[in-house]
């Protein structure tokens, strides 16, 4: 096969051994393009194969090592050392205006630089780093194109010059749903541009797979991750310079974002909005992070989405509305890595990519082989990325295709847990939380055991309950302000360091580790202070 799948030596071995290698062939094809991993050559795989794509091989050995590692996107292993790229269109298209292609390859850049801290600059003159030409059939790279439909484009890594070639053959078109959209082929070719290889999610943009026009046009968050994985975030954008002396400490790799500060709300002030029914009772019944990064809480007849400070508007919403076949409550909610979202239910359970429903309801007894029904919850453990299901104060592992051989276990096989866990998950920081009652616990995937610290109130740090403590009493004296720090914030947060601060903030997580830390010493005390705001925001 000409995309990877199969390598030379194999397509010319004869069929004493061609067998295997076609069938992990097919099942390696079928992963990337979101199929069922059958190894047959069905209907879907057939017409899969036939879909316009990119031209560049699918690296299935990366992908491979990339789903051992929990990560989904693909990297190729080569990028640009600096941070301003130069590029050069050396032979326009005869099917697009030279004015438009321009404008096109332009705003296709700016997807990349938006979410990290490249810029890209076109030249007229002198050697570019990316060299962009439309071509057609044989061009002097021994990567021919094949005419119209097939193969879109192709593009080189930084590794091998970065340069992009389209195939002019193809008839593309500008906003319209008839033909190939230029701008959406453009974004993915510049994605190899810049160093990343094929993903196997399929709704991501780096997907081998040309999906149509679509409209409302962005990057998921496989894309997103891939790109800052190689490059970072975007540059920091300056800020004002506090009234007061205050220290400003990045954690990790700074967002351009300045602090959260939440003005203290007078004592004469009563709250405007109303509590969510969530926040009086967090005993929660599932939840998950769907493929395109969403975070979704079940609970009772409602479901609800958070976001970086809590729930986001526009929520509690009924389950029924949005998960079509299912109406609440759930027994469990768990999304594997290849981005399927599945919902269990009493005996039953369902499958959805995001919220879009693939299939269901079917019996848990024939899609999970051995997993009883009536859950309590279900997560791909971080710490080596197979499922687990828990019912009462038992668990069983599941490997893709039925329980292992031991199981059921007792949950006391997993230290510091206690019985009764109602809900579990692993969020995008690859850390594992299990909820019961109004609490949750952060197992230390290494030492197989909770970390210190737990278990904390699921309101105050994941739903960000106003009546439940949302903001952490870490007193700014100079600004009279309070700083929200919540699990459910990212590790690039910025937080304002002044006064008392450290000393507040231990008392407020029992940091043993940083509990002689003072203000007194917090000028010399950099590393101190770190690990301080660390400890708040890890997860």
């Amino acid at each position: 096969m000409k995309y990877g799948y199969m390598a030379e030596e194999d397509t010319k071995s004869g069929s004493l051994r061609s067998y295997d290698h076609i069938k992990d062939a097919i099942r390696n094809f079928q992963r990337f393009a979101g199929l069922k991993m059958t190894g047959i050559m069905d209907r879907k795989t057939r017409e899969m194969m036939s879909r316009p794509r990119c031209g560049v091989k699918d690296d299935i050995g990366n992908a491979n090592r990339a789903r051992r590692r929990r990560r989904r996107y693909a990297l190729h292993g080569s990028k640009w050392s600096k941070k301003t790229i130069t590029y050069r269109v050396s032979k326009y298209s005869n099917k697009l205006e030279k004015k438009t292609t321009d404008k096109e390859i332009q705003r296709a850049f700016d997807v990349w630089s938006k979410v990290s801290p490249l810029t890209f600059r076109r030249i007229d003159k002198g050697r570019p780093d990316i060299d962009i030409r439309f071509e057609v059939k044989w061009h002097g790279d021994n990567n021919p194109f094949d005419g119209r439909g097939q193969t879109l484009a192709h593009a080189y890594f930084p590794r091998y010059g970065g340069d992009t070639h389209f195939d002019d053959d193809e008839p593309w078109t500008l906003k319209v749903p008839s033909g190939v959209n230029f701008f959406q082929v453009a974004t993915h070719e510049f994605g190899h541009s810049l160093g990343l290889a094929h993903s196997d999610v399929y709704s991501a943009l780096m997907a081998p797979f040309y999906k149509g026009y679509t409209r409302d046009f962005r990057l998921g968050r496989d894309d997103i991750e891939a790109i800052q994985a190689l490059y970072g975030t975007p540059a920091q954008r300056p800020t004002p310079k506090p009234t007061k002396p205050s220290r400003i400490i990045p954690l990790f790799t700074p967002r351009p974002k300045t602090p959260r500060i939440i003005p203290r709300r007078k004592t004469t002030e009563s709250p405007v909005q109303e509590t969510p029914e969530v926040c009086r009772d967090s005993n929660i019944d599932a939840i998950t992070k769907t493929q395109d990064g969403s975070t979704y809480v079940f609970k009772g007849k409602n479901y609800y989405r958070l976001g970086r400070y809590g729930i986001d508007k526009g929520y509690p919403r009924p389950i029924e509305w949005d998960w079509k076949g299912v109406k609440g409550p759930i027994d469990a909610a768990l999304t594997w890595d290849n981005g399927y979202t599945y919902i269990f239910k009493g005996e039953h359970y369902w499958k959805y990519l995001n919220k879009r429903r693939i299939y269901g309801p079917n019996k848990i007894t024939e899609g999970f082989d051995g997993v009883p029904g009536n859950l309590d919850a279900a997560v791909v453990w971080g710490g080596n990325g197979k499922t687990y299901f828990f019912k009462d104060n038992i668990y069983w592992r599941y490997s893709g295709r039925n329980v292992d051989y031991g199981y059921p276990r007792p949950i006391s096989r997993w230290r510091g847990l206690p019985k009764g866990i109602t809900a579990a998950f692993r969020w995008k920081n690859g850390r594992t939380y299990f909820f019961t009652g109004n609490k949750y616990y952060r197992y230390n995937d290494q030492l197989f055991t909770v970390d210190a610290g737990y278990p904390r109130s699921v309101a105050t740090w994941w739903l960000g309950c106003p009546d439940q403590g949302k903001y952490i009493d870490i007193k700014d004296p100079s600004s009279q302000s309070n700083t929200h720090i919540s699990e459910n914030n990212p590790d690039e947060q910025w937080i304002t360091i002044d006064g008392n601060t450290v000393k507040e903030a231990v008392k407020a997580v029992g940091n043993s580790a940083c509990k002689k830390t003072s203000s007194s010493v917090l000028t010399s005390a950099v590393l101190t202070v770190a690990c301080t705001v660390g400890r708040l925001l890890s997860r």
